[in-house]
């Protein structure tokens, strides 16, 4: 009898050793959601398994990383609206800029928390063509001429686009006599041969690959690589402009998130972890310019050299968001659909 007024003493520890034990479990294993751009999807795949081994090894933690994907434009305005991004991993600063100065999610100087400006891989534009050629794409201007069918997506919702869009203008200016007035006429005929736009880069590679709209895509390199890669190189070539730009998409942790969370170490780690060899080697097989140079040095054959220009040369983002694509601006005042 004496040991039967022990049971539900018993019967209470059983249950509040299961719920702590429950609770042990629950906080080791971490979920962060990495909210991206378009084209990073098959990257972050590869990458996300490596980090996850990583941290396992390092911690003894387990880490689930949700993935969130779309143009990066409306990927930073679902952020500042709401989305719960532990990291922002996206096309171009201006987008990040916007969930610091909009959203109030993080400080105005997050580029200097990483090397390189937060940036930890380049990318550029080409064009992908069908293969043959049979337009004879070669150079930008041969994207205004009668009947050239181009697919690039809208500048106002895809990052990528932003890119494609500077390029092209900045190809215009070094023509010679070449001018804002006429590269902005350029633009505008470049657009008029734009069928559809797309809201991300994806959309608009899938629109030219899989629904075989169009003559020429506009792309990002990494995009284009993908492309002959599931296509195949007998479908599809890559066509090396001039003068492209160097295109430096960045990443950041947002600070209201991760310490509501309490996911700000392996947050940070997730991003330092990309500038690791592991992290490059990754980003290069992903067909990503690295930024070390002994990994960039062992794939450089993949990566032909071109002329790029820089942000800079626009003055930076706000001058270039707020001059082609803030409301009423350049891209408002020249595209039609």
């Amino acid at each position: 009898m004496k040991s039967e007024k022990w049971l539900p003493f018993l019967a209470a520890a059983i249950v509040a050793a299961g719920l702590f034990g429950s609770s042990v479990a629950s906080a080791a294993e971490i979920t962060l959601r990495n909210v991206s751009y378009d084209p990073t999807r098959e990257f972050y795949v590869d990458y996300n398994a490596t980090f996850i081994k990583y941290w396992k090894a390092k911690t003894g933690q387990d880490v689930v990383i949700n993935q969130s994907h779309g143009g990066s434009g409306g990927q930073a305005r679902g952020v500042i609206d709401g989305l719960q991004a532990d990291v922002v991993t996206l096309a171009l600063a201006a987008d990040i800029d916007a969930i610091a100065a909009q959203g109030k999610l993080l400080p105005i100087n997050w580029q200097s928390r990483f090397p390189d400006n937060s940036s930890p891989y380049t990318s550029t534009i080409v064009f992908l063509v069908r293969k043959g050629n049979p337009k004879g794409i070669r150079d930008w201007n041969d994207l205004i001429k009668p009947g050239v069918s181009v697919i690039t997506p809208n500048p106002k919702t895809s990052g990528g686009a932003r890119w494609n869009y500077l390029a092209a203008w900045a190809w215009a200016l070094k023509q010679p006599g070449g001018t804002p007035a006429t590269a902005k006429e350029f633009i505008r005929k470049l657009y008029k041969n734009v069928p559809v736009l797309d809201a991300g880069a994806r959309g608009a590679t899938t629109t030219f690959v899989q629904r075989g709209l169009g003559d020429v895509l506009v792309a990002w390199e990494n995009e284009a690589f993908l492309a002959i890669k599931q296509l195949g190189s007998d479908k599809l070539q890559i066509v090396v402009p001039t003068v492209s730009v160097l295109a430096e998409p960045p990443v950041a942790v947002v600070d209201k998130v991760v310490l509501r969370k309490g996911t700000r170490e392996v947050a940070t780690a997730y991003l330092q972890y990309l500038y690791s060899k592991e992290g490059q080697e990754i980003i290069a097989r992903n067909y990503y310019r690295p930024r070390d140079p002994e990994v960039a040095a062992k794939y450089a054959d993949r990566f032909p050299k071109l002329s790029l220009v820089t942000i800079a040369d626009f003055g930076g983002w706000p001058k270039a968001q707020a001059e082609h694509f803030s409301e009423g601006g350049v891209f408002d005042q020249i595209y039609a659909p």
